[in-house]
């Protein structure tokens, strides 16, 4: 039934950027950490999205159009990358880890960056439940029609 693959799709979407959510909040969380179990700051991290059918546009849209499988839709998170910009170095001659000079690498974590990150995150998550709550109407209301 095409009612079940929207809600599958947007399931999909809903555990993707609740994973998006989470990193956002560990990047916040650890926005002052300049010490880690693998030795130097913080390093931001961000989430990569994949369509769970590979494949080009048109070969995508061809196939959709014909016949569609419901276990193909949607979206999923392909890997959790670390984000490779320079740390931020900061003068603070007091900090345990400081070099000879003061100096401190501070994470590579801009908290103006990740407010953004988790407001877009946040509008994605509720476009997708407000769609997974249209399905669930016009689901219902199909089934008052059988009445």
């Amino acid at each position: 039934m095409a009612f079940l693959n929207s809600l599958n799709i947007s399931g999909s979407a809903l555990t993707a950027s609740r994973l998006r959510m989470d990193v956002v909040s560990e990047n916040i969380a650890n926005a002052t950490t300049t010490r880690t179990v693998e030795g130097g700051p913080y390093r931001r991290k961000m989430v990569v999205y994949e369509a769970k059918e590979d494949g080009d546009f048109r070969s995508l849209l061809a196939k959709n159009m014909a016949a569609a499988s419901p276990e193909n839709k949607g979206v999923k998170v392909a890997a959790i990358v670390e984000d490779q910009t320079p740390f931020n170095i900061v003068y603070d001659p007091e900090n345990p880890d400081a070099n000879k000079q003061g100096y401190v690498e501070m994470p590579n974590v801009d908290l103006v960056k990740e407010t953004i990150d988790m407001m877009a995150v946040t509008r994605a998550y509720d476009a997708n439940l407000t769609v997974l709550n249209a399905v669930k109407s016009m689901a219902a209301k199909a089934l008052e029609i059988g009445r």
